[in-house]
């Protein structure tokens, strides 16, 4: 074996193929797969130079040969952890700028000249983007081995971190789009980047040694349990002990930090061949990874995993891992409190079904090689640069995209379309209603309320009664959901009360993110709803999961409030169904505990960080009404309001949530009062810095008409009836939007920027404190009027300055962008108590600051305009008004292209360019709630020639990046205007 570092080598022999190898530098798991096709490739006599950051010993434990070359170097840097379970986006793109980005000209070069120094015959990646690049400017064909691509995992960075950084998924995409085909492992992702997929087994390494030889040599006996530790390094600051593991057990601990372990854990070495000591463990404890998952499914070796937060290839794998009955999977806090016992006895029962291929390795070093001998297994269409680009950017992390079109598992679509998260629109099938209505009748006594005839109230219903019968797993045919299904149907007591309430999305029709600035808004409920269930039950009698079991005998403390909580629809998202807590960890002494608290009490464990806006609606109860809760709680979540896509999904879940726990505990108070509590947990509990207008839309909503509502902070004028000849539809872009995201928070902090300056000008002014030299003397203040300027020194809200004053007296005083620093050096505060300045950062001002000003005036027109005479010059300028918010947004840098392309569209079909006849129906449309993605609104005439031109649209943007967009149409009350249910199981009578 010859070691390379970065040297120009030139192959020995051209009697034989060879293969130059890219490994990308995130973790090992990548490395070993690449051992095992390599191994094979070399078994056939080619030579392979492995591109690689991974230390030698994961290669030449395996691979003895002089046809290995190592080449330590690397090309990017994935996913960026802060410690075993926890990876920091912002910094996993800063890193691949510096690595991939800032250099990349100098790397083509350097790769280029590398790969024609070898005489490569093909470039192999897994799944390194740049190596495709470099293959094409060397005139190298090129085939890509993986699972996933970082184009879908670092889409979601994006979002998170700032939409500034999607030029690297843009590169990363097209570079991919350089490769001729994939060959794809099991449990992938969808990676739209590759135009040919062949499919191969698991890639699994071999085993050298067997169970009994291991054991013998470790000296552990067969009747002693053995877990393999497998976190590739231990999460930050844990400390394992003795009492973790059950009696008659021992832990094999892999990449140990240099500390003292009890007796009953064992340090492996780090050149350890980790398969022969995980096929003779009795299970693995660890986070979830192509090469651990691979192996233990391979090895029929149970697996208890616990969730890396923001990695989005690990849903997928999770997926496979439980559907082949092999995962066990464990809450962070019960790992990291030592809380394993129940999780191990859980794994050693279960039974792994594994039965595909472990020969991936040699089927992909056979395709590899016949590609490298000239075969041809591309077909001949086209990539697509355009497709490849925006389908990336527009959102394949983890939405909901209908359809096998794109290569997403058969599994993850038959989610989607159990969970009611359809594309294109919906109509109601009036017999089947009456059937979902004579089903609920026979399944509850309805005590209190009106279902309304609603079908997803009807449907949920139905729902909860199949819980009863599923309570036996066995009846649980649905493997994907078993988790959740199995957890579900052990929180209530049929026997007793069960409160269910309801709560639907909005559509931002006008007003948006000038919520928080006082401006008028107008909202429309929409059809898809959250419906929550909760019970309160003696602590005694509720059912409590094992962990929790556990838990509770360790505290010592007898039977004491706990919730626990099941959410539907997990699958769909890197999150856990399910989440408990003791009632108790929301008090200090006998006062609740800080908001403060609370925010890091549910930042702990990213993949539960959800159960904040659920479990959050009761510290809030406390805090704000002083109720205490002295009953266990149990909740089913269960929501048709699609995420991240702009239409307040988390409102509706906090209005639902809060809703049910109210009615279930007696308490009353107005849909106002509701919504302003439930903006409290998004505020305090969450850490969104939001405004009020989602969750009034959601709790004082009705169907089919706009809530008008003052944000100062939340005044309802009424409800504006939507006139029989305007409809209003949402159509989705596919990129994800999160009110979290960077771009929101900088925008908001730019407007409170630009009032506190507003504000501070207006006081000198009136107090003729600026020097003459500045250009103000006192006729212009006269001018200005001291009044005024003295009402606008205390301006409570931006959207009370007028456009006209804005224009006459501050625009020209602000400035384009400002430094936190530099802000707040001078200003000291910006008086937002939801959001933090960073010193470091700078800030749009004058935009942010115009954007509420203005909008607040335009959804006064858009009002007025709405009751006046019906007319194509009224909607031409209702539509124009939308326009106008539309760019109004962009200028704030809350736009995206997804949402570009899709208002694009819209004009195109108003003036005749794609309406075919050139009789557009449609008048105008813009981003809606907080920007940055999610969906559009539109306005149009309620007619059927308006709803083919939406189908035309959606089609349109569905062949120009790939997704097809989800269609939001119709509308439902309000959680105040549904009430509550208070439901009863009808038991079946007892057989004599």
């Amino acid at each position: 074996m010859r070691i390379e570092d970065g040297a120009e080598v030139v192959s020995a022999s051209r009697n034989h193929l060879v293969f130059a190898y890219y490994v990308t530098g995130h973790g090992f798991g990548h490395a070993t797969r690449v051992v095992e096709v390599v191994r094979h490739l070399i078994l056939a006599g080619h030579d392979v130079h492995v591109v690689t950051g991974a230390p030698d010993f994961v290669f030449t434990t395996e691979i003895q040969s002089p046809r290995l070359f190592l080449r330590k170097l690397v090309l990017d840097c994935g996913a960026v952890q802060a410690d075993a379970l926890t990876v920091d986006r912002l910094a996993s793109l800063e890193k691949y700028s510096e690595t991939a980005v800032v250099p990349r000209a100098s790397i083509l070069e350097t790769e280029v000249k590398w790969l024609n120094s070898i005489k490569a015959d093909l470039v192999v990646s897994d799944v390194v983007a740049v190596a495709c690049r470099a293959a094409a400017d060397a005139g190298i064909r090129s085939v890509c081995v993986t699972n996933f691509s970082w184009d879908f995992i670092y889409a979601e960075y994006v979002m998170a971190a700032g939409y500034h950084h999607r030029s690297i998924v843009w590169q990363i995409a097209e570079d991919y789009s350089h490769c001729e085909f994939l060959i794809r492992l099991p449990g992938y992702c969808p990676m739209p980047a590759f135009r040919d997929v062949i499919d191969v087994p698991l890639v699994v390494r071999r085993l050298h040694k067997s169970r009994k030889e291991v054991r013998r040599e470790m000296g552990i006996s067969e009747d002693v349990k053995l877990v393999i530790l497998n976190f590739g390094g231990q999460p930050a600051g844990w400390k394992l002990k003795e009492e973790y593991l059950p009696p008659g057990w021992l832990c094999l601990v892999c990449g140990a930090s240099e500390q003292e372990f009890p007796p009953n854990f064992i340090k492996l070495a780090k050149d350890t061949y980790t398969p022969d000591v995980i096929a003779a463990s009795d299970c693995m404890l660890g986070k979830i990874g192509y090469g651990t998952v691979s192996e233990a499914l391979a090895y029929k070796l149970p697996f208890v995993f616990v969730r890396r937060d923001y990695f989005n290839e690990e849903p997928f794998l999770r997926n496979m891992l439980e559907f082949y009955q092999g995962g066990v999977e464990m809450i962070r806090r019960d790992l990291l409190t030592g809380h394993w016992r129940p999780y191990l006895e859980r794994a050693t029962s279960l039974k792994p079904s594994y039965d595909g291929g472990v020969n991936g390795g040699q089927v992909a070093a056979r395709i590899l090689q016949d590609t490298a001998n000239g075969k041809n297994y591309a077909s001949d269409k086209l990539s697509g640069a355009r497709r490849l680009r925006d389908a990336i950017v527009l959102g394949y992390q983890l939405q909901r995209v209908p359809g096998r079109d794109i290569s997403i598992p058969e599994w993850y679509s038959n989610a989607q379309s159990e969970f009611g998260l359809r594309t294109g629109s919906h109509s109601v099938d009036h017999n089947n209603t009456s059937l979902l209505e004579n089903s609920a009748a026979a399944d509850f006594d309805i005590l209190h309320g009106d279902v309304m005839g609603l079908p997803d109230t009807l449907s949920f219903l139905r729902s909860l009664a199949e819980l009863d019968a599923a309570y036996d797993s066995e009846k649980i045919t649905e493997k994907h959901h078993v988790r959740e299904r199995k957890a579900a149907a052990g929180l209530f007591n049929w026997e007793e009360d069960i409160y269910v309430a309801r709560a639907p999305g909005r559509l931002d029709v006008i007003g948006g993110i000038a919520d928080y600035s006082g401006s008028l808004v107008l909202q429309m409920p929409i059809r898809e709803a959250c419906h929550v269930a909760v019970q309160k039950i003696q602590p005694g009698k509720q059912r409590l999961w094992k962990h929790a079991q556990a838990r509770q005998l360790a505290k010592g403390q007898g039977s004491t409030p706990v919730l626990q909580i099941v959410s539907y629809g997990s699958e769909l998202s890197n999150r856990g169904p399910t989440f408990d807590m003791d009632i108790s960890d929301f008090m200090d002494g006998d006062e609740p505990i800080s908001y403060e608290k609370a925010k890091s009490y549910f930042a702990r464990d990213p993949s539960q960080k959800w159960a904040a806006y659920v479990a959050g609606t009761i510290l809030v109860l406390m805090k704000e009404l002083n109720i205490r809760f002295e009953n266990s709680i149990s909740m089913l979540v269960s929501s048709a309001v699609p995420e991240g896509k702009g239409v307040s999904s988390s409102a509706s879940v906090e209005v639902a949530s809060m809703s049910a726990i109210a009615a279930a505990h007696g308490l009353k108070f107005s849909p106002r009062e509701l919504a302003l509590l439930c903006q409290k947990v998004e505020n305090s509990v969450v850490g969104a810095p939001c405004g009020v207008m989602d969750q009034m839309a959601s709790a004082c909503g009705e169907a089919n008409k706009l809530l008008a509502m003052v944000c100062q902070p939340a005044e309802v004028l009424g409800l504006v009836d939507i006139p029989s000849h305007i409809r209003f539809w949402g159509i989705d872009s596919g990129l994800r939007h999160s009110i979290g995201g960077a771009d929101y928070g900088s925008v908001r902090i730019g407007a409170f920027m630009g009032r506190k300056m507003i504000k501070s000008t207006a006081s000198a002014m009136s107090s003729q404190s600026y020097p003459n030299g500045n250009g103000n003397n006192l006729d212009e203040l006269e001018e200005h009027g001291i009044e005024l300027l003295h009402d606008e020194a205390s301006l409570d809200y931006l959207c009370n300055l007028t456009p006209h004053r804005f224009e006459a007296v501050y625009s020209k005083k602000l400035p384009d962008t400002m430094n936190g620093e530099a802000f707040l050096t001078k200003y000291d505060h910006h008086n937002d108590p939801v959001t933090v300045i960073d010193k470091k950062r700078s800030y749009g001002v004058k935009a942010a600051t115009r954007h509420p000003i203005y909008e607040n005036f335009r959804v006064k027109a858009f009002k007025a305009l709405l009751t006046s005479a019906s007319s194509e010059e009224q909607l031409t300028a209702l539509g124009e008004l939308m326009y106008q918010c539309h760019y109004s947004y962009s200028a704030c840098g809350l736009g995206s292209d997804g949402t570009d392309r899709l208002v694009q569209l819209v004009q195109e079909m108003q003036h005749g360019k794609s309406s075919g006849s050139g009789d557009g129906t449609l008048y105008g449309a813009k981003i809606t709630g907080g920007g940055s993605g999610g969906t559009i609104c539109v306005i149009g005439r309620n007619c059927l020639r308006s709803s083919e031109q939406i189908l035309q649209i959606q089609q349109r943007y569905r062949n120009a990046t790939g997704y097809m967009p989800f269609l939001f149409e119709g509308s439902s009350p309000g959680a105040g205007k549904f009430g509550h249910l208070r439901i009863r199981r009808r038991l079946a009578p007892k057989q004599d």
